[in-house]
């Protein structure tokens, strides 16, 4: 999977740079949210805990998709902003064997 940046934007009023892109990923299924938001991660040197993936949408019949993300400057900012359904969508699972031990 390749990302291609396509346009960065500070937005000082909600303390974020939004980023538009292309995630290219010949061969491969479509990647899921949370792998796409790691590699975005590495590549704009940031922390996972500051940055949301609002969307990511495939393009029919090309194995590309486009995808809008918002790298905030602080963890508050952060949840000023977005909605709990969206900091949710972008959240990683918890681990399977902690679930389990709780169960148990």
């Amino acid at each position: 999977m390749e990302i291609e940046f396509i346009e960065k934007k500070e937005n000082k009023l909600f303390d974020r740079t939004e980023v538009r892109f292309y995630c290219l990923y010949p061969g491969e299924a479509t990647p899921k949210l949370l792998d796409v938001k790691s590699k975005l991660v590495a590549l704009l040197d940031t922390q996972k805990e500051l940055i949301v993936v609002d969307n990511l949408q495939p393009h029919y019949g090309e194995p590309k998709a486009a995808g809008y993300a918002k790298v905030y400057g602080h963890v508050e900012s952060l949840q000023d902003v977005e909605k709990p359904s969206i900091i949710e969508k972008n959240t990683e699972p918890a681990p399977a064997e902690e679930e389990d031990e709780a169960e148990e």
